[in-house]
């Protein structure tokens, strides 16, 4: 078997996406794109220089566009206020009774819960909706 540039370099993409598949950091995504590139020059029958040029360009370019890119979009909701991660925000509760420091004991799910009143004001017993979490406490508006 004869091992040429561009099977290593589809050797080194695959250990970029596996690398980032367990870390979890988009940015060796990226870097797998330049080791793809330089594959792709290598299957074009382009020198080892030209090679490692169009990695340094192709992978380093995405990084900072990325990078970029995300300095300018930043994420505005934390996770514990995100129904994208946590389903459990928008469901309806039933509050009994509130005590004096805000705080109430409630079932959710079949399990009792200290929840939170995160409103404005006074909150009088009756139905809730979830706004977030703040540990394992619930966070409840009108």
């Amino acid at each position: 078997m004869d091992w040429t540039a561009a099977t290593w370099w589809w050797i080194v993409t695959g250990a970029l996406i596996a690398a980032e598949m367990t870390t979890g950091t988009f940015y060796l995504l990226m870097l797998a794109l330049g080791a793809a590139a330089a594959a792709l020059c290598a299957h074009a029958g382009l020198g080892f220089s030209s090679q490692m040029m169009a990695a340094a360009l192709v992978g380093g370019g995405a990084v900072a566009a990325w990078h970029f890119r995300r300095q300018r979009h930043p994420t505005t909701t934390s996770a514990s206020n995100d129904r994208n991660v946590n389903l459990d925000i928008g469901e309806r509760v039933h509050v009994e009774s509130w005590r004096a420091d805000g705080s109430a004991s409630i079932l959710y799910r079949g399990a009792q819960w200290t929840a939170r009143f995160a409103g404005d004001g006074v909150p009088e017993p009756g139905e809730f909706v979830i706004r977030g979490l703040d540990g394992n406490r619930l966070l409840l508006g009108r």
